[in-house]
């Protein structure tokens, strides 16, 4: 296909052309009910002046005839004719024979029966029409009045072509002014469609340029801008969980193969059998409980356990989770308080719950035995929270930011057990809610608050 061609094809595809042609035939047939309104009143108007015209010097003539008879009728035709500069005006009296006893017509006008009738008569420089009003006069006689309506004719015509050439001027600036409008939201249309080819391609670097207009097209580009972002923050995290996958299951797996290799060398021993097989059932749980906490995560970041929001005391809350973990705490030689101050919020108790326990089992894991770890709960200025403080190691501020992301570890925490997932999972649920993690210095230790709009 030609190079023009394919233009025509995408041309004749054009949404905006089509809108232009559409708005064009809209706009002409409007201009031609308008125009169509003001040649139906110009020309209603100036037939009724006319006949009005013809009516009152009809009468006038026939009173003169109710007075005085046909003579007295042809003399007061004569005088008006005489005396009145009216070109425009044509009267004729014809008696029973046809002849043209009175007026300014040189024959009498060719018998009809219509009362009105139009006459073409002869002018200088040009014949012209006249509209001529038939009364009978007497039993032998015939009265015409009429007028000249050349110019009305003229004018008529006058105004038709005006209309129409408005007719044709306005479709013509609507196409116009379409074609115009294509070629501006093209071009704007066509930032967004090279970013997306490009996208396409699988580069998510590029981004939509802004105007500064601040129109629809800016906060369009700013979307997709935004969405772009969303994109390639999404893609960093699934590259990030994949490395991390790859890197965290490798050492489990290799340990579970080890496992499964020595339950068969004990094979005879079934002390020694059993001991493997209970080591690979270990690790085979740790790499459930990964990918649990992984759909974990996948479930509450798609927003489906919104469904279950119901009001949450979150005082009574946490104090269930500090009596679940007392006993542990205290088994690592750990004190585990708590401060709760009245603190209400609607959301998922059930994940509010698994929030705060990995809080508290990241707390108890990370600090040694003599530390101490405190709970509090509150709520100001429209914010509910629950926070857990240690006197731990704490988070190096420049790392605080890293240790939410998937599989995140601390170069000190690769010894605990741990997936790194309890704080990405924290943060989660604080997003689910609409809330946000806060990781704060403790002086020492590290002290992080879940907080979420109260309710």
């Amino acid at each position: 296909m030609t190079a023009a061609f394919v233009a025509g094809r995408l041309a004749i595809r054009s949404t905006v052309l089509r809108l232009a042609a559409g708005y064009a035939a809209l706009f002409a047939g409007l201009a031609l009910l308008l125009a169509g309104y003001i040649y139906w009143r110009t020309e209603t108007y100036l037939a009724r002046q006319t006949d009005r015209a013809i009516l009152f010097a009809a009468e006038t003539l026939l009173e003169r005839h109710r007075l005085g008879g046909v003579s007295a009728l042809a003399r007061a035709i004569e005088s008006r004719l005489n005396e009145e500069a009216d070109e425009d005006e044509i009267v004729a009296l014809v008696d029973d024979r046809r002849r043209v006893v009175a007026g300014n017509l040189a024959a009498a006008p060719v018998e009809t029966d219509l009362k009105w009738f139009e006459l073409e008569i002869l002018r200088r420089p040009a014949n012209a029409t006249a509209r001529m009003l038939r009364l009978p006069v007497g039993e032998t006689h015939m009265l015409y009045v009429g007028r000249d309506i050349q110019v009305r004719l003229e004018v008529r015509k006058v105004v038709a072509e005006t209309l129409l050439w408005s007719i044709l001027f306005t479709v013509g600036a609507s196409i116009l002014v379409g074609l115009l409008a294509r070629h501006l939201l093209v071009r704007r249309l066509a930032r967004i469609s090279t970013v997306a080819d490009r996208v396409v391609l699988g580069d998510l670097s590029p981004r939509v340029p802004l105007s500064g207009a601040g129109d629809e097209f800016d906060r369009l580009a700013g979307d997709i801008n935004v969405m772009l972002d969303r994109l390639v923050e999404l893609m960093d995290g699934v590259r990030q969980v994949s490395d991390a996958i790859a890197h965290d299951l490798r050492t489990p797996l290799a340990r579970l193969r080890g496992r499964l290799e020595g339950a068969l060398r004990a094979v005879d021993s079934p002390q020694a059998f059993r001991a493997a097989a209970e080591a690979a059932l270990q690790e085979i749980d740790q790499v459930v409980r990964l990918f649990e906490a992984l759909l974990r995560i996948a479930e509450i970041e798609t927003g489906h356990r919104r469904a279950a929001f119901v009001p949450v005391d979150l005082a009574a809350l946490a104090q269930d989770m500090v009596e679940l973990y007392q006993p542990l705490a205290e088994q690592r030689g750990q004190t585990l308080t708590a401060a709760l101050r009245p603190a209400t919020c609607v959301g998922d108790r059930m994940l509010m719950a698994q929030a705060v326990a990995n809080l508290l089992d990241n707390a108890i894991k990370h600090i040694p035995s003599g530390g101490a770890i405190a709970v509090e709960t509150g709520q100001r200025e429209g914010i509910a929270e629950i926070a857990v403080g240690d006197d731990g190691p704490g988070i190096p501020g420049g790392e605080r930011d890293k240790v939410t992301r998937r599989f995140y570890r601390l170069e000190a925490s690769r010894s605990t057990p741990g997936s790194g997932l309890g704080l990405s999972l924290v943060l989660s649920v604080a997003k689910l809610h609409g809330g946000r993690l806060e990781l704060e210095d403790n002086a020492p230790g590290l002290r992080a608050r879940l907080c979420v709009p109260a309710g």
